[in-house]
Parts: structure tokens; sequence; C-alpha cells
């Protein structure tokens, strides 16, 4: 699946739909521009720019990405950071560089990896194996 562009006036939100993990970080946090219940489920134009793209930095998956008309893309974070869940996935922030062998690299600033091997949509966690079925 590719991202699906969500354009506003001030923001535009990509969303990659087998990337999101469901964490629910974004409805939890802009209700109004985030409506599972609503087609399109995202209305960019909800809230102010920064706080859409507030929000979508707390997607730990990255499925949710935001690009600001008068900005630059997302920074990445300072400091790079690897954290393995305690079902096996790596939650991971920074400036990175993301890929499988014979591909070319995406640059990435969060990501879910797997940590089992079983996702069907490698290098990234989809649920569907034994590190995503617990959660």
């Amino acid at each position: 699946m590719t991202a699906k562009p969500y354009e506003g006036k001030d923001v535009t939100v990509t969303f990659d739909g087998e990337r999101c993990l469901h964490s629910a970080e974004c409805v939890r946090g802009l209700p109004r521009v985030f409506d599972t219940a609503r087609r399109p489920w995202i209305d960019p134009d909800g809230a102010p720019a920064a706080e859409v793209a507030e929000v979508i930095r707390r997607c730990p998956s990255g499925a949710l990405q935001y690009q600001l008309a008068d900005g630059p893309e997302e920074k990445p974070a300072a400091v790079t950071t690897v954290v393995r869940t305690d079902d096996g996935r790596l939650v991971m922030r920074g400036d990175l560089r993301v890929g499988r062998e014979g591909a070319e690299d995406v640059r990435e600033t969060r990501v879910t990896l797997c940590g089992c091997g079983a996702s069907g949509h490698q290098p990234y966690c989809d649920h569907s194996g034994r590190c995503g079925a617990g959660s």
C-alpha cells in the first residue's frame, strides 16, 4: 500500500495503512482531525497545522507523516533511539535509513520494525507475526 495524502490548507497528512499499528495516538491526541467514524477520516484543516504535526510525531509506526505548506519536512529526533518492546518489536526514532536487502533504503524519522521476522510488510511490523500478535 502506498501512503494516501490528505491535503489541507497549511498541512498535508499522509497515511500508510500497512504500517499502522493502531496505537491510536492520533485519535486520542486530536479527534477533530483524526476520526475513524468519518469519511474521509483525516481532516488536516480540523486544527492548526502545528498541532496536527505535533500529534503526528507521536505516531510510533510512522504510518502518519506530514508536510507543512510553508515549512520543511519533519525533522528527525536529534538523538537516534531504538527501543525493543516486550513483544519484540523495534521502535525507532531519528535520522533513519530503512531498507531490505536488494532494495533502496527509505529515509524515515519514526518506524516500528518487525522483531520476529514474520511480518508480511518487512521490515515494518504489521502485527502478523509473534511480536505483533500480543498487542
